[in-house]
């Protein structure tokens, strides 16, 4: 029999900007290496191999003999290198400076390396937008492949998908093929002779046919039971010798071969979309389920079965709407991105200090942190800190390109999170904290600028559709979402640990509890908010000074229909790792007594894990980070985390009347899934100082708190002083 199929076998290894180390190496050790030990004994099989900029920088300084060996099989034309964008960003979210900027420097990286020529791209998680084409083109790609649905979204008929195609934007066209979803589905998990059935199945409907399969390498060996299935039971020893033994009428063909010499079967232009789940998972929980239901009811009624590949969710971006920490993140992004090109286009910037501010943006760019699916994402602390260490980094170097240094302290307004509403940023040499006062007045970010870590990179806890499951417990089918999910709870109980937040867990967000508010309720989060502060809109204004310079928000409300005005000072000197931080509340009546509660955040200290502890005024250690506290007279309590060399530490002034400030700490934890199954999240540690409120004389109370943002290095020093000053 004559070749009458071509076989695109396409694969996309990848691991997140700060994934760690060991992580890396066991999914080496489970797939990245006997993946390669066994394509190289099976001379007949060929395939274009994508490695994302942050696992292929890991493994040339970690394992470079496997890049090499890989440059090899690249020489003798049984592997094509794959480039994409350096680091793994979604694309749509980026400028197009960006998205070109990350292109290019990867291609050159990797010809470098591999000393072989690349022509096509990966596009990360195959997120889609018509306008991309033109600059992926600009960056001198040729072609890159994207799933069936986005064809049959556009109207092609499933007949037609077994072919290449172009698509076209500003006059640019970019050649385009489509990966068969059927193929994501049975390889590696159906039995291997099905894949050469369905190519039977192609050869058969039309001679010459396309069939590309295009997915992560991690289907062989990281995902749970593959490393058994594929290796140890012999899956793709099998599939291999298959392919090879219906070589006869199954070509294994490189996409650049194909691109070179097939004539495309015509010019589409692609919708806005992703493959078929991603849609799904940006929804709202409801409309996720709603959408999922669709889909399956039209799959198996033939009345709807025409449209049923109309039915798709909603658009990658919106990511940023269900998860607001998704977005503060983008336009932390979008900021420095912005301020880079500033600089590129000043001429005066210092050219090895801009590069490397560029870089760092580029890291910070990857995508992993910023939305949250099957995988865990968006709720995995180490991604989101490792997104905003390379951000704060890149700022960093950027001020070494413009040939800013020593002490300085700034306060900038603008609208950051592109809510409609101003924003203030406050920073110096040290400390950044951007405050929201259309958002409760809350401090939502608060960058350490020595040691590149984000004390706000928390995550609220929130539904998701696949809670249904959680809730249902362990062995109970509830979800259409995921059915395979059924029994991998990682956790004992987590279907009692569901927990959703009724305000953000950011910094100076202000409540008002009953007098008597148990400490449980306030953990629990049954404690019901008796002002509306907490999300109030609070008017803001900057008092500048040369080396000091305060942010005043104000805002009238009420508690319990009590009308009185709360005003809060933050106060940053040039040079100072500290925010001093003054609260008043006016207008109060004589009788007026109610409960403040003033809620900070930690985020990126992890709990119960050794060298992470809070300590009192003494110095003493006060136990883990996950330790529940309620401490009834407090002047100062800190947190210490010495693999961060963090030393965070809070002192409270005396309070209007007397008032005793009570103190009250507990871990925010959320349940979320991951490739593993369910499991319990430490996202951050509450620490909240609490008042009885009782007006002086004159209808005012007031209270001030300082926030010392130093190194772990410098608490012995601290805990000195204090003792010298409060002998026991």
């Amino acid at each position: 029999m004559s070749a009458t199929v071509r076989f695109v076998f396409v694969l996309h290894d990848h691991q997140p900007v700060g994934n760690f180390d060991e992580v890396i190496e066991q999914a080496y050790r489970d797939s990245y290496l006997p993946f390669l030990d066994l394509f190289e004994r099976h001379s007949g099989i060929r395939m274009a191999l994508h490695t994302s900029g942050p696992l292929v920088e890991w493994l040339d300084r970690k394992h470079p003999e496997y890049l090499d060996r890989l440059a090899r099989l690249a020489a003798h034309g049984r592997v094509e290198i794959v480039g994409g964008a350096f680091h793994e960003p979604v694309l749509a979210m980026l400028p197009a400076r960006d998205r070109i900027g990350q292109i290019t420097s990867f291609t050159r990286w990797l010809e470098r390396r591999f000393a072989t020529r690349v022509s096509g791209m990966w596009v990360a998680e195959r997120v889609w937008d018509p306008g991309m084409t033109a600059d992926i083109a600009a960056a001198g790609i040729e072609w890159t492949i994207l799933d069936d649905s986005h064809f049959r979204a556009a109207g092609v008929a499933d007949e037609e998908l077994d072919r290449l195609w172009l698509t076209e934007g500003d006059g640019r066209t970019l050649a385009v093929f489509p990966v068969s979803e059927r193929l994501r589905y049975v390889i590696p998990f159906a039995a291997p002779h099905m894949t050469i059935d369905h190519l039977r199945w192609l050869a058969s409907r039309r001679h010459g046919a396309l069939a590309v399969f295009g997915d992560d390498g991690e289907k062989f060996g990281v995902w749970p039971d593959t490393h058994r299935a594929c290796f140890e039971e012999g899956w793709l020893e099998t599939f291999f010798t298959l392919l090879e033994q219906n070589a006869d009428w199954i070509e294994m063909a490189l996409p650049s071969e194909v691109v070179r010499d097939t004539p495309p079967a015509g010019t589409i232009w692609l919708p806005e979309c992703s493959y078929r789940e991603m849609t799904e998972w940006v929804l709202p929980p409801e409309k996720q389920l709603t959408c999922v239901a669709a889909r399956v009811a039209a799959a198996t009624d033939p009345a709807l079965a025409p449209v049923a590949s109309f039915i798709r969710g909603g658009t990658w971006r919106n990511f940023r709407m269900r998860y607001p920490e998704a977005n503060e993140m983008y336009a932390r992004m979008l900021a420095v991105s912005t301020r880079l090109e500033r600089l590129r286009h000043s001429g005066t910037a210092e050219a090895t200090a801009l590069a490397a501010a560029t870089q760092a943006l580029y890291r910070g760019q990857c995508n992993c942190a910023y939305w949250h699916g099957a995988f865990g994402g968006i709720y995995l602390p180490h991604l989101r800190n490792a997104i905003f260490k390379e951000l704060i980094a890149a700022e960093k170097a950027a001020d070494r390109a413009e040939g800013r240094c020593g002490e300085w302290v700034e306060a900038t307004t603008a609208d950051y999170d592109f809510d409609g509403r101003t924003d203030v940023r406050l920073a110096n040499d040290r400390l950044d904290a951007w405050l929201a006062p259309a958002k409760g007045g809350m401090l939502y970010e608060l960058d350490l600028r020595d040691q590149e870590h984000n004390l706000l990179a928390t995550l609220d806890r929130r539904p998701e559709a696949y809670h249904e499951q959680v809730l249902a417990g362990p062995g109970v089918a509830r979800s259409v979402v995921d059915a395979s999910q059924l029994a991998k709870f990682k956790q004992e109980g987590l279907e009692r640990m569901v927990r959703y937040d009724r305000s953000r867990r950011k910094s100076l967000v202000d409540h008002f509890w009953d007098c008597d508010v148990a400490a449980e309720a306030v953990v629990e989060g049954t404690a019901l908010e008796r002002g509306d502060f907490a999300a109030g809109t609070y008017e803001a204004s900057v008092r500048r000074n040369p080396d000091r310079i305060q942010v005043l928000l104000s805002r009238t409300g009420n508690a319990w229909g009590i009308p009185f005005t709360l005003s809060k000072a933050v106060t940053l000197d040039a040079g100072s790792g500290a925010l001093e931080i003054a609260y008043k509340l006016d207008g109060l009546p004589p009788d007026f007594r109610q409960h403040l509660a003033v809620e900070f955040n930690f985020a990126g200290l992890p709990a119960a894990a050794a060298g992470r502890f809070f300590y009192d005024e003494l110095g003493r250690d006060m136990g883990d980070l996950g330790r529940r506290l309620d401490l009834p007279h407090v002047r100062s309590l800190g947190l210490v985390d010495d693999w961060l060399d963090i030393d965070a530490r809070l002192t409270f002034g005396p309070a209007s009347n007397g008032a005793a400030t009570g103190v009250w700490t507990f871990p925010i934890q959320s349940v979320s899934q991951s490739e593993g199954g369910f499991e319990l999240v430490h996202q951050s540690i509450v620490v909240m100082p609490h008042w009885l409120v009782t007006p002086a004389a004159d209808g005012t109370w007031k209270v001030a708190m300082r926030l010392d943002l130093g190194r772990f290095s410098a608490r012995s020093r601290l805990a000195a002083a204090t003792l010298a000053a409060c002998p026991t």
